[in-house]
């Protein structure tokens, strides 16, 4: 048998899941600062939930089987449908509804460069308001976990499913061929628009001069969202869906720019988000330093997928971040946190006679917020010196039969080969005092 984790899976060793455990909180603290209480999900829903939901492509990817009940389920492919379901079932929800949800979420695809069949979303949501100001809210949010996160190269690509649906019209195009042209739309940066043009020229009723009208659009680059907008309108002002999405658009840069986030957000024609779900707003988040990467952070309005579970419409708008692809990019540009200790503070063990005293004095470290951790067993100090150098623990609390008679301990601190007899109080100010920015509580 060859011991091998399953392809697309990966495993997180211990140093890798305290800086990812970091990013979680970091990206909770943002969720909850902006009003957003979590929520939480199964990770099996009934296959007939999801169905119809992802379009073709997307449901091929579903992790669907039958279970031990015979009953028809299904691996959750997002958080979006999920939260559907849940505000379907559940109808005393008062709204405008919000919440977060950061769970793992799975899809049978390709996998690639940051791109894994199991990964952790960050979704937050709003239900029940389409205004501008609940789209602005999703694009603040994602700027303000982007800066909580340490990262400022990025952009946060924003489109409107009614510039799509009336580029697809300028193209010639009915509701038929649209899936197929969008999804080539958004593949345009990596193909080129050469490639574009033969592929789409497959497409049964396209116009050749309404795909060059279409390129012209989406490749010019102005570089301001306002004179993007501007050229939009002169292009497309004749299409009354447009100018309603051009609008919105428009709101919702005045919100953003008064959030202090407009460098940031960018109007991009050529995004085309792939889920047959989204009616409105769509955005994209991409690296500056990896621009192949792939989008990092993601989502847009669906207004009409909670009224294909509950009968009745309700307006939604989201926006998710993929946790492990943003994981692996940080890496990729040395961006994660280099601290991986997994205590501040090693209580040493002399002996089993002196065992109670460390464990005494780890106990008073922990309720100052110090997280200590007490050597298993009783060993020579230099093997535990060793053990707290090689897990990068700063300090080593060191208590003999001398030290417990006086009530004192030795404080050591590792970078400086120091040590000092003091009392346990005045160990926890120095400790709290030397520890990193956050890691004091």
């Amino acid at each position: 048998m060859k011991v091998q984790c399953l392809k697309g899976f990966r495993d997180y060793l211990p140093e890798e899941m305290l800086q990812k455990n970091r990013m979680v909180r970091a990206v909770q603290q943002v969720f909850e600062c902006h009003g957003y209480p979590p929520l939480m999900t199964p990770a099996l829903e009934y296959s007939e939930i999801l169905l119809g939901k992802y379009g073709v492509e997307g449901e091929m990817l579903l992790y669907r089987f039958r279970d031990n009940g015979d009953r028809d389920v299904a691996l959750r492919y997002d958080l979006t449908v999920p939260l559907a379901r849940v505000l379907a079932e559940h109808g005393e929800i008062t709204m405008p509804f919000r919440r977060y949800q950061i769970a793992p979420v799975w899809r049978a695809e390709k996998p690639a460069r940051g791109r894994f069949r199991e990964f952790m979303q960050c979704d937050v949501d709003l239900v029940g308001a389409d205004t501008a100001a609940a789209d602005a809210e999703m694009l603040v949010i994602g700027s303000a976990v982007m800066k909580e996160l340490g990262i400022s190269g990025y952009r946060i690509r924003i489109n409107h499913r009614g510039i799509l649906a009336a580029l697809c019209r300028l193209a010639g195009l009915t509701s038929a061929g649209e899936v197929e042209f969008l999804r080539l739309l958004d593949k345009l940066d990596k193909i080129g628009a050469d490639a574009f043009r033969d592929q789409v020229g497959q497409i049964s009723g396209i116009d050749e001069a309404g795909v060059e009208s279409v390129l012209k659009i989406v490749m010019a680059n102005p570089g301001d969202s306002r004179q993007i907008l501007a050229g939009l309108e002169d292009a497309l002002g004749s299409d009354p869906e447009a100018v309603s999405s051009i609008e919105r658009m428009s709101e919702v840069l005045d919100l953003v720019e008064a959030s202090g986030v407009s460098e940031q957000c960018h109007i991009d024609p050529s995004i085309a988000r792939g889920l047959s779900y989204y009616t409105g707003l769509v955005y994209e988040t991409f690296l500056d330093s990896l621009p192949g990467f792939g989008s990092v952070m993601s989502g847009g309005r669906y207004d009409g997928l909670v009224g294909l579970l509950a009968g009745k419409d309700l307006p939604a708008i989201g926006i998710s971040l993929g946790l492990d692809r943003l994981f692996s990019a940080m890496k990729e540009l040395n961006l994660l946190e280099n601290r991986s200790q997994p205590a501040d503070v090693l209580v040493v063990q002399f002996s089993q006679a002196l065992a109670p005293a460390s464990f005494a004095a780890a106990a008073r470290l922990r309720t100052a917020g110090i997280a200590t951790v007490v050597y298993p067993r009783d060993a020579k100090l230099k093997k535990q010196f060793q053990f707290a150098q090689k897990a990068e623990i700063p300090f080593v609390v060191v208590i003999g039969e001398d030290e417990q008679s006086r009530g004192t301990l030795q404080l050591r601190e590792m970078d400086k080969g120091s040590q000092q007899e003091i009392s346990i109080d005045e160990a926890i100010r120095i400790i709290g005092v030397e520890l990193p920015e956050g890691n004091n509580q």
